[in-house]
């Protein structure tokens, strides 16, 4: 009997293996749909290593759609956005469900802080919810920066790292503090100065207002606000002693991403770039004697020329002075490990997959 439907078993056998692993390799997908402040963004990631931040990005989709204007001007979304964000998000949810088949689970579904503020933001969380039977979650503007260092650095060096985010308004990060009882405390780090704001400030400074926009002008009065931000930078330092002890820097934001793009000019796979100070004082040169050299570059490489669109020269000159004195202000810099955190769109996400997975203490 057995030797008669041996064939028939071994098949059955065979399938029902490959299903089941099938079936557990699903469990490793994530997907994250991100409606931002000028973008919807999705994200599906295959996760190998939580602990690690060792993962690959399986597809990733961006829609620009500028809601932080539109709630700025009114207080509220218009009827536009809420439609096209509903419809994006259930299109998107769609695919992600009909092509990665994961469980639901490990789908995630949130927006900016931004959207807080909106009056009518209720309206958007129903129809979404309504169209996709899940919920959309406005991420909090106080664990914003929490959520922004538990998914930018790999777990494993929780205890051993901080990061700085170097934004358009703010410079924000922060590091976690390991405690008794395995318990941990995230410690918030904030920099007045953003890339556009440190270059506001430069530009009040200018008495001749005819030179407002004259490139020499800017530089020199760059060059002598230095002297600010290197005291804001070193107040923060003294406010945090055991960001000394730290042997690992991370560092994100588009002053970051603009100088990893135009010095190195190269697509790096990996999500976390080493840098060196030798490197950024050479790309400082550039920007200030030779910006033609990347306007150049940017008539053939895409991501350069993104950049560029993104970016003038003054406000990559801002972004650059807070990246060298966030850098300078860290004695023994060369015994420190400095890295970029490349695929900052994915951070919330690897946030939200730490906090569920067994293998990370977020204990916070």
């Amino acid at each position: 009997m057995f030797k008669k439907n041996s064939p028939q078993i071994l098949i059955l056998t065979f399938l029902s293996l490959f299903f089941s692993i099938n079936s557990f390799s699903q469990k490793n997908l994530y997907a994250g749909i991100e409606v931002g402040r000028r973008a919807i963004k999705v994200s599906v990631l295959d996760v190998s290593n939580i602990k690690k931040a060792d993962y690959k990005i399986l597809s990733f989709w961006t829609e620009r759609i500028n809601f932080a204007e539109h709630i700025a001007n009114t207080g509220e979304l218009t009827e536009d956005d809420i439609n096209r964000a509903s419809t994006i998000v259930a299109e998107q949810l769609t695919k992600i469900r009909a092509e990665h088949k994961m469980p639901e689970t490990n789908i995630f579904i949130v927006a900016a802080p931004v959207f807080s503020s909106a009056r009518n933001a209720d309206v958007l969380k129903n129809k979404i919810a309504t169209l996709t039977n899940k919920e959309l979650e406005i991420l909090n503007v106080n664990e914003e920066a929490k959520t922004l260092v538990k998914g930018a650095m790999p777990p494993v060096d929780y205890s051993n790292a901080f990061l700085l985010d170097i934004g358009a308004q703010t410079t924000k990060g922060g590091y976690i503090d390991e405690l008794e009882d395995n318990k941990l405390e995230f410690i918030p780090l904030e920099l007045d100065f953003g890339t556009m704001t440190l270059t506001d400030a430069v530009k009040k400074t200018v008495v001749n207002q005819a030179q407002v926009n004259d490139m020499s002008a800017y530089q020199e009065k760059s060059f002598d606000f230095n002297s600010v931000l290197r005291k804001k930078v070193q107040a923060l330092l003294d406010k945090n002693p055991l960001l000394l002890k730290k042997d690992k820097i991370y560092l994100s934001g588009g002053a970051v991403w603009a100088f990893a793009t135009l010095y190195y000019n190269e697509n790096v796979k990996e999500h976390y770039i080493s840098l060196n100070m030798e490197d950024i004082l050479n790309y400082d040169a550039i920007l200030k004697n030779n910006f033609v050299k990347f306007t150049n570059l940017a008539k053939t490489n895409k991501e350069a020329a993104r950049v560029l669109s993104t970016y003038n020269q003054e406000y990559l000159i801002s972004a650059n002075n807070i990246l060298i004195a966030c850098l300078e202000g860290v004695p023994n810099l060369e015994t420190k490990k400095v890295y970029f955190v490349k695929e900052g769109q994915v951070t919330w996400l690897i946030s939200y997959i730490a906090d569920r997975s067994k293998k990370v203490n977020t204990n916070f």
